[in-house]
């Protein structure tokens, strides 16, 4: 799912402070096309690398972090972390300006006092069009405490470790480590909050944890231009078709069939964005015909797809060689 929404990251700041300090962040959409150029949907996730610190959406209760904790805003809500609960500030929306230097862009904030934190900030680019499930599975918030000592909390430790110093270190190639950083964080960091949910949690992540539906999404993912019908998804699960379908239309929100469907959009989507042409990718994604696929594209998407395709891919440069 990662590979086809097109996950991209990027470490965008590094803030040495210094109590009292506080800092907002507004809407991602406000901010993607700065910090995130293309990309349609910004995830920004917070890393406490020193001291400690206070989190939250905008008007909602706010979490103590501490050194080690991770704070992600998957929805791309407006939130705030300051030194101290209730604190608010007007987003500096030059902050965010993409800069000519390399990232992350480094400050010192606050107020001069003894409480002092380090907290790297990282922004996550990824598709939401057509099809995107993960994003509607996940809450407006997820925090990680560095509390648990389990194995996945030391591998999340040693990423972090490996942010900090190379956030610090101007080395060339620094910025695109970073970045494979963020994104390898993240995907830990989702796997954690995978294995946290609770038994009777639905939706398209408890799906992939289901040992049915799970193994009906492994399918589908991997072989995407099968035929398939729910009996014979069913019959690879080892139950009914009619348990199938209940089961799963219950867990992720979709019969199989029509979740398949728009799989195959989503798959479609990334190759037409990367140029491909129309009857390949209909042939890629698994239809016999090029017109069946420009149909069904257009029902599910809303576009034709050479118009997608048209409006997705840039158009040449006319400049001098």
């Amino acid at each position: 799912m990662l590979r086809a929404v097109r996950l991209t990251g990027a470490v965008y700041f590094d803030f040495e402070l210094s109590s009292p300090w506080v800092a907002q962040a507004p809407p991602s959409r406000e901010i993607a096309a700065t910090v995130m150029p293309g990309a349609e949907r910004v995830i920004e996730y917070h890393l406490i690398a020193r001291g400690a610190c206070w989190g939250q959406v905008v008007d909602q209760q706010p979490i103590r972090l501490n050194e080690g904790d991770f704070i992600v805003f998957p929805q791309g809500d407006a939130h705030i972390l300051s030194s101290a609960p209730g604190m608010r500030a007007t987003p500096d929306m030059s902050l965010f300006a993409r800069p000519i230097t390399a990232l992350p862009l480094v400050y010192e904030l606050g107020g001069g006092g003894s409480d002092r934190a380090r907290i790297v900030c990282c922004f996550l680019g990824c598709d939401e069009r057509p099809f995107n499930p993960l994003l509607a599975a996940l809450p407006e918030v997820i925090h990680l405490s560095a509390a648990a000592h389990d194995a996945a909390t030391g591998w999340l430790a040693t990423l972090l470790n490996i942010a900090v110093r190379e956030s610090g270190s101007a080395r060339a190639g620094s910025e695109n480590i970073l970045a494979r950083l963020s994104e390898l964080m993240f995907v830990e960091a989702l796997r954690r909050y995978l294995e946290a949910l609770p038994p009777t949690q639905t939706g398209w992540l408890a799906g992939v944890r289901d040992p049915v539906v799970g193994q009906a999404l492994a399918a589908i993912h991997a072989r995407p231009t099968e035929a398939w019908t729910v009996e014979r998804l069913a019959r690879l699960v080892g139950v009914s078709r009619s348990v199938l379908a209940e089961r799963f239309t219950e867990m992720v929100g979709q019969p199989p069939m029509q979740y398949l469907a728009l799989w195959r959009m989503q798959l479609a989507s990334r190759l037409l964005a990367e140029g491909g042409q129309v009857a390949a990718v209909a042939a890629a994604v698994g239809y016999e015909s090029e017109a069946a696929f420009s149909r069904a594209f257009k029902k599910l998407v809303g576009q034709a797809p050479a118009t997608w395709r048209r409006e997705a891919v840039p158009a040449p440069s006319n400049a001098p060689r």
